[in-house]
């Protein structure tokens, strides 16, 4: 790895508000869930996830993929939704290893009843006080730190398939859900009916 040039003063203050600006958006968007949803972030990244795939089930480790947490993390936080009533698993009928994790009717319900208000608060506190080049300028910006960074969630997030089923995150970060808001941005999240 190449030595790193100083960052200087003026891009010290503004990794400082891309970052207090970051956090405080997650806070506001957390907020939000639990007010209006009563469900926390890692649930709602969750119940996103599996909401958009394919017949609203996925394996775990595919739900590691999207999230981008360790495999322990997922785990951890599907037991308590499975105690909540979120969440189901059965075993994976096509080979016997693993488990489908699903939505119950309540998972659906609290998925469909937070995405609306979800989606206005993005809107609130990030697209209504962006330029559209402002918007454009940050898309670029964004795709080119994931394309450095480039693990699984990022290549996700782009829409590359080749993502490698093999890694996940070390540091159990993820990006308001990583699928969530990719999906918000790209294409407006589907509205609760």
């Amino acid at each position: 790895m190449r030595e790193a040039s100083p960052i200087t003063e003026s891009e010290w203050d503004v990794w400082r508000s891309f970052y207090a600006m970051r956090r405080q958006l997650d806070h506001a968007l957390e907020q939000q869930l639990q007010r209006d949803a009563g469900i926390s972030r890692p649930d709602f990244e969750i119940l996103i996830a599996v909401f958009e795939a394919p017949e609203r089930q996925l394996r775990v480790r595919e739900l590691v993929e999207r999230v981008g947490w360790e495999k322990s993390r997922v785990s951890h936080q599907l037991t308590r939704m499975e105690k909540r009533g979120l969440i189901t698993r059965r075993e994976c009928d096509v080979d016997g290893r693993g488990n489908w994790i699903g939505l119950t009717p309540a998972g659906s319900r609290a998925t469909l009843g937070s995405m609306r208000d979800h989606n206005a608060t993005i809107r609130k506190f990030f697209f209504d006080v962006l330029s559209a080049d402002e918007i454009a300028t940050l898309g670029v910006a964004s795709h080119r730190v994931l394309d450095a960074i480039d693990p699984p969630l990022c290549r996700l997030v782009r829409g590359d398939d080749s993502a490698d089923d093999s890694s996940s995150s070390s540091d159990g970060s993820s990006a308001d859900a990583g699928t969530a808001v990719a999906t918000d941005i790209q294409e407006g999240a589907p509205e609760a009916a």
